[in-house]
């Protein structure tokens, strides 16, 4: 592939700024388009494939007129929205955008954190009724970080814990190999010793409400859950239930498993429970730092060099 211009077909919105900027580069022959019948067209020469928050069903059809694709790459970091039978038997190597968004969503997590442990809600209680109202409040030192997931969130989250001196506290397939790290192959046990279980973990069948109604029950009635990972890794009934009884301290959501949350939603009105709409790695630069990671590994396509962020397809990360 060194010196070839490869033939690159875009699942995105060709109106975009970002992608408009990128079609104009040299270091490619780009087709961008969310027309099927567009794509289909130009899948039949391509060599590799940018999916830009493109939907299953519109990859799909792109791989399906794509026989000499050599490359798929997922602009986003899970992958749940875009795996399918067809993504996984096609020869193509798949990469998608780990790390780049990794650095926000663990100042997220440990917003959730302190959100708790200052009692934040009390706060805003007391200024809203022009009230004096001191009290107690919590460090996070000493406390327990339980992870669910020790990808590149998971660590970026543990750095950051481990900086506030938490104790932190890791389930996953393989051991960490940092050694302030202990791993818990229990999980049942990690979400009863945590004071806070953070969810990083990619959502697959395996992973499909791996914090259901008997993890929940587990947990500390001062402990809080903070979902950083994918909506669905959570039972969101059972973690009503427990919200609503006040088994648990509070939740600190980012994402959830319908997108936008219906408006009435109970977490709307819950007290103990933090919001945000799927936002916290949204900032000023995260799409262009995303499309940098793609060109970078285009230049390695290009040159014939390992590319960064394989996944295993059979595991979906």
């Amino acid at each position: 592939m060194a010196g070839a211009l490869p033939n690159v077909v875009v699942v995105g919105d060709p109106h975009d700024p970002l992608l408009e900027a990128l079609a104009a580069r040299e270091d490619a022959t780009y087709t961008v388009s969310m027309d099927p019948q567009v794509l289909a067209a130009a899948a039949a020469t391509a060599d590799a494939i940018l999916s830009f928050w493109a939907s299953r069903e519109l990859l799909d059809g792109v791989l399906t007129s794509a026989p000499h694709v050599r490359w798929v790459h997922s602009i986003a970091t899970g992958l749940d929205r875009i795996m399918s039978p067809a993504l996984t038997a096609h020869p193509s190597m798949l990469t998608n955008t780990r790390d780049v968004f990794s650095p926000a969503l663990a100042e997220f997590a440990l917003l959730g954190m302190l959100y708790f442990a200052k009692n934040v809600p009390r706060l805003e209680r007391a200024r809203a009724a022009a009230t004096w109202d001191p009290f107690e409040v919590e460090t996070l030192a000493g406390k327990v970080l339980g992870l669910v997931g020790f990808g590149s969130i998971g660590q970026a989250t543990a750095r950051l814990a481990a900086a506030h001196g938490m104790k932190v506290r890791v389930h996953r397939r393989q051991p960490a190999a940092d050694p302030d790290v202990a791993r818990v192959t229990d999980r049942g046990e990690l979400f009863a010793t945590a004071d806070y279980v953070v969810l990083a973990a990619p959502l697959t069948p395996e992973t499909r409400h791996l914090a259901g109604a008997p993890e929940l029950a587990r947990m500390k009635s001062t402990a809080v859950l903070i979902n950083v990972g994918r909506g669905a890794l959570v039972d969101e009934q059972a973690l009503i239930d427990v919200l609503s009884k006040k088994a648990i301290r509070g939740a600190a959501l980012d994402v959830f498993e319908t997108e936008p949350l219906p408006a009435r939603h109970p977490f709307f009105t819950m007290e103990n429970v933090l919001l945000s709409p799927h936002c916290a790695d949204r900032t000023a630069t995260w799409l262009g730092e995303a499309l940098a990671l793609f060109t970078e590994n285009l230049a390695h396509f290009r040159a014939g060099t390992p590319l960064r962020h394989p996944v295993d397809k059979a595991r979906g990360y």
